[in-house]
């Protein structure tokens, strides 16, 4: 639609832009940092942020970073995950079929992880999205889930990632056994205005095209956005779309309000 307007090679503020070029803030990077550390450790790590501040992007990122000979990685995202099917999940991702009960699940999965370990010479990366949707139940098991016998080094590497009331949750002193066992927290942060810009930039040149928003354009859509990338995104979108349907190829501050006003929630 507008792409052919603007002469775009690519959808500029799409969520499946290539990982190489995504936008890398200083948060990002310190993230993606902690995350390799953790996953080439072994190590428990919890990751907060607020609603569309790219999480699931960081957890992509990674996936691509690490060594597809060295590493499997497992992704989980289900709002309502009990334990049994937190083990099935991850079974499954292994092609292994999950026995009914959990407690023989669980040493189905310690099996093959010490096979994937010991024979492949492999180590497991497992993500379990919207962490703060979890019941205490399912929270509790991550406790089983990191034993292994007697062996002090952790069978895998789990990251929990969720909202920030994640945080707040494990925080409580019925979530303490838990809390203690976290070897790494990571929080990614809001953009600010400078990365905003930045962020916008990056992505336009993906597209291939470079100067079609004004610098209080960018500023409306800071302030609409809060420095959030799904929102930039939205912000964007809806403003390159209006463009193109009114033969605008400049989108200024004076554009970028009615959309933000007439077209955005």
């Amino acid at each position: 639609m507008f792409e052919a307007f603007f002469g775009m090679e690519h959808t500029p503020f799409a969520r499946d832009i290539p990982v190489e070029n995504l936008y890398s803030s200083i948060g990002y990077e310190e993230t993606m940092g902690r995350l390799v550390y953790a996953s080439e450790r072994q190590l428990f790590t919890v990751l907060t942020a607020n609603v569309g501040c790219g999480k699931t992007t960081v957890i992509r990122s990674l996936s691509e970073k690490l060594d597809k000979d060295l590493f499997t990685m497992i992704y989980i995202s289900d709002s309502k995950l009990t334990p049994r099917w937190l083990y099935k999940g991850m079974l499954d991702q292994l092609g292994i079929d999950a026995k009914f009960y959990r407690g023989d699940s669980r040493r189905q999965l310690h099996k093959e992880l010490e096979i994937q370990r010991c024979v492949y010479n492999k180590r497991l990366v497992c993500c379990v999205d919207e962490a703060h949707l979890l019941d205490r139940e399912t929270l509790e098991e991550v406790r089983f889930l990191l034993n292994s016998s007697y062996d002090s080094k952790s069978p895998m590497s789990l990251i929990l990632t969720g909202q920030n009331e994640l945080w707040n949750k494990l925080k409580l002193q019925q979530y303490a056994a838990i809390r203690q066992r976290i070897d790494i927290r990571c929080h990614l942060p809001e953009l600010d205005r400078s990365q905003t810009g930045e962020y916008m930039e990056q992505h336009l040149k993906y597209a291939g095209v470079t100067e079609i928003f004004t610098e209080k354009a960018i500023e409306e859509i800071y302030h609409y956005s809060a420095g959030s990338p799904r929102a930039i995104n939205k912000a964007c979108t809806h403003a390159l779309i209006y463009a193109s349907q009114h033969a605008k190829r400049l989108i200024d501050d004076h554009l970028m309000r009615d959309v933000i006003e007439k077209e955005l929630p």
